[in-house]
């Protein structure tokens, strides 16, 4: 099993999580964070890190943001860049 970063970390982009990550699963878009779903371990470190209560088990992602789960793997899969530094949030 995988996490999924969802709706609430959109436009907001706290890196918190990143930072507590030990495999570098997170991933930097514009406007969010996403998690490689090849790359997480299931560890569940970040979760209690992010301050607006993003990040799901990939079988409790909330019905209204299910389309996260794969909109993770296909920005991933883009070539975005790991991130495991702070940056400034965006809220």
């Amino acid at each position: 099993m995988t996490y999924v970063v969802a709706e609430p970390c959109v436009n907001c982009r706290y890196t918190d999580c990143a930072l507590v990550c030990p495999t570098e699963a997170f991933h930097l878009e514009a406007t969010m964070l996403v998690i490689n779903p090849e790359t997480c371990i299931d560890c569940d470190a970040c979760v209690p890190e992010c301050p607006v209560e993003a990040i799901f088990p990939e079988d409790r992602v909330p019905e209204e943001w299910a389309h996260y789960t794969q909109l993770n793997a296909e920005m991933v899969a883009s070539g975005l860049p790991t991130i495991s530094e702070k940056l400034d949030p965006l809220c």
